[in-house]
């Protein structure tokens, strides 16, 4: 089969990786790929944007499968214009892709199907959002309610917090359109998980959950990120929690998304938040997580290909992705200033020393090449995974693999999944 993977970072390295694994796959091509994905896929200039140049790549290749990584172009409706040419695409429509687009739409689908979620009020003018916020006493989560690349969410525990959030989406307009509306929402409290679930608009797989880091700094201090590393499986959360919340939450969704015209077919992400009072949705991706894919993947026994190909052709039924009895860990390496101004072009050192470890692979998330030296390109740069018998061992490995890797401002943290063993 031959396969058009759409990405260029560290979730789009794991999903190449996993599918390069397949007996099924004949050539593998990326678009716009980065030097990692280059090893093992044939990578072409498009950017994730060029809805058209993708959908002309396409074809051009007689691609038998596209899947999409990045929420942008599915958002965009990348996947529309696929099956309007008639190729197979993984990743769900505009239509269902909204529940990422727009955060207050997710809001709506979760309260049409019953799902448990944070209180919230929408608001789009300052007068609005800081009544709300007043009225919570500043405890809030304020978010952009569009696309903000992970950087439109802020944790919130005065007033005065809250007020800038929200001058910084209605005022400054630092995330464009998509800060036209922001959410002011209830803070709940409790350790979070990411469970996801492959979906063909009818059936539902669920994957192995696994927590992210969302922090930039040890002990869960500092800005939110993209995410700065990640672990699967979680303690204790086992298969009945699994089969619990594709109950209570991928499986009302999948049927609403259905019952309004969208079936959903795709990765279906829900971040979830285990309070006192039970699981509470978070928020929806329409795509595979990351780090999360860099910690599931590896863990994965069965075809992945076959599995999403299943996906987009509608016929997921008795098809599964299980988990390996195998733990793995994944630690995002940093530019300076991530992630407010990352800073670019430093040199990277180490890599292939670092893979010699045993379980040990390294991802590449946002790196280039310039006169033939690895370079960084991007904010988050290097996902280094490790598998291992638990967590501990995991862990052992992916840092003793950090440890061989040197670039100039090079940020990450010490703690991803300090204390856990699985």
């Amino acid at each position: 089969m031959r396969v058009l993977l759409v990405g260029s970072g560290g979730r789009e390295h794991a999903l190449a990786w996993g599918l390069s694994h397949s007996p099924h796959l004949s050539d593998l091509h990326a678009a716009p790929g980065n030097p990692g994905i280059a090893s093992i896929a044939s990578c072409h200039d498009v950017p994730v944007t060029d809805l058209e140049g993708l959908t002309t790549l396409a074809l051009d290749l007689r691609a038998e499968l596209v899947v999409v990584g990045p929420e942008a172009p599915l958002v965009g409706g990348l996947a529309d214009r696929l099956a309007a040419a008639g190729i197979a695409c993984f990743g769900p429509s505009a239509g269902a892709a909204r529940i990422e687009g727009s955060k207050r739409f997710a809001k709506d689908l979760m309260e049409a199907a019953g799902v448990p979620t944070a209180r919230y009020s929408v608001c789009d003018t300052v007068a609005a959002a800081q009544l709300a916020i007043a009225e919570a006493e500043g405890n809030v989560v304020i978010k952009a309610d569009g696309l903000a690349g992970g950087k439109g969410v802020f944790v919130c525990s005065s007033v005065a917090e809250a007020d800038d959030a929200v001058a910084a989406c209605l005022v400054d307009r630092r995330f464009g359109g998509a800060g036209a509306q922001v959410l002011v929402e209830e803070r709940i409290e409790g350790p979070e998980v990411s469970v996801l679930a492959l979906c063909d608009g009818q059936t539902v797989a669920p994957l192995a959950p696994a927590r992210d880091y969302k922090r930039a700094l040890d002990g869960d201090r500092g800005p939110n990120t993209g995410g700065m590393g990640a672990v699967s499986p979680v303690a204790g959360l086992g298969d009945d929690f699994v089969d619990e919340i594709v109950r209570t939450v991928h499986r009302p969704v999948i049927d609403e998304l259905a019952r309004r015209g969208t079936p959903f077919q795709g990765c279906l992400y829900a971040g979830v938040m285990l309070t006192v009072d039970g699981p509470r949705v978070l928020e929806f991706n329409a795509r595979w997580g990351d780090p999360e894919t860099q910690v599931i993947v590896p863990r994965l026994r069965g075809d992945l290909l076959e599995a999403l190909a299943a996906v987009a052709d509608g016929r997921l039924e008795g098809v599964s992705l299980e988990a390996g009895p195998q733990s793995c860990v994944t630690i995002v390496l940093a530019a300076r200033g991530y992630p407010d101004a990352p800073e670019q072009g430093a040199e990277i050192e180490g890599v292939d020393a670092a893979e010699r470890i045993e379980g040990v692979t390294v991802f590449h998330a946002g790196t280039d090449t310039r006169d033939g030296r690895l370079v960084v390109a991007g904010g988050r740069v290097l996902n280094v995974s490790a598998v291992g018998a638990d967590v501990w061992e995991a862990r052992e490995r992916a840092y003793a693999a950090v440890a061989e890797i040197h670039f100039d401002g090079m940020q990450l943290r010490t703690d991803i999944g300090e204390g856990v063993r699985v």
